[in-house]
């Protein structure tokens, strides 16, 4: 009797434990496994890093950069004044042996009703041989200025650069050409004609970042002194961005620009001082 009772509560409790110790599995989660997601973490990561310490556009011998800046201000009341400005750097390797790159601009300025600006630049240059230290280079550009007075600005020239610097994060270098000038002036005096004229143009460019590219600095000086007459052009800017993001950062330029002969009434030296939004892609 006391055998059939053991047997008995044996045989009750067995299928409850059975039933206790089966766990079903859940069909609706599937684990990734841990060398996946390790090796996915990666990866981002590492491709983080490489965005972050991209080469200065300049130093790079490969690939297609841009970057495009915009500033403006807008008052109104006592002085009714709008002025937007914007520009953008282009650079191209379609090959190891050309490069293309383009550097236009478009600024436009209203005060108490009255245009004073609205300067026009469209160029474009080629390289030869642009990942030798001593490179060849052509160009062309078309210019526009209500601001000084210009209807139309033609110049094309060619000549040769050698690369002073060239480094992931800095880039020197110097290049000297011979250039051809056409200036259309709106208005002509006695004293002032349009321009025709051949000049020797030396240009200096210097790009420079740090910290992983977050901070990075470039200028450009120009002197532009004529062959066949009195004539001088000089300009220079420089910048200094932050970048906040991986495509988006603040910008701030000085620029200076000094022409020996000008249209009557207008200055010969003009300034300018900008902070704005970069839109950058490496």
């Amino acid at each position: 009797m006391t055998f059939f009772k053991i047997s008995l509560l044996f045989g009750l409790f067995l299928p409850l434990m059975g039933h206790a110790q089966v766990v079903k599995p859940d069909t609706l989660k599937s684990a990734a496994p841990v060398d996946s997601v390790a090796s996915d973490s990666t990866a981002r990561l590492k491709k983080e890093e490489a965005a972050k310490a991209a080469p200065v556009a300049a130093s790079d011998p490969t690939g297609f950069h841009y970057k495009i800046t915009a500033d403006g201000t807008v008052t109104a009341g006592n002085v009714n004044r709008a002025l937007i400005q914007v520009g953008g750097a282009f650079d191209w390797a379609v090959s190891q042996l050309f490069r293309f790159a383009s550097n236009p601009s478009f600024a436009y300025g209203r005060q108490n009703q009255q245009l004073n600006e609205r300067e026009i630049l469209a160029d474009f240059r080629t390289t030869y041989l642009h990942e030798r230290k001593f490179y060849y280079l052509g160009f062309g550009a078309v210019e526009v200025s209500n601001l000084r007075k210009i209807h139309q600005r033609l110049t094309g020239g060619a000549g040769v650069g050698y690369k002073l610097l060239s480094r992931k994060n800095a880039y020197l270098s110097v290049t000297n050409v011979l250039l051809y000038e056409y200036t259309d002036f709106i208005t002509n005096s006695a004293e002032v004609q349009d321009v025709n004229v051949l000049r020797n143009s030396t240009r200096v460019f210097g790009e420079y970042q740090w910290n992983n590219g977050r901070y990075s600095i470039t200028h450009t000086i120009f002197m532009q002194p004529a062959l066949n007459q009195p004539n001088l052009r000089w300009n220079g800017n420089l910048a200094f961005q932050i970048r906040l993001t991986s495509l988006i950062g603040v910008r701030t330029a000085v620029q200076n620009s000094y022409e020996s002969v000008v249209a009557a009434g207008r200055k010969n030296n003009d300034f300018r001082w900008t902070t704005g939004l970069v839109l950058e892609v490496k």
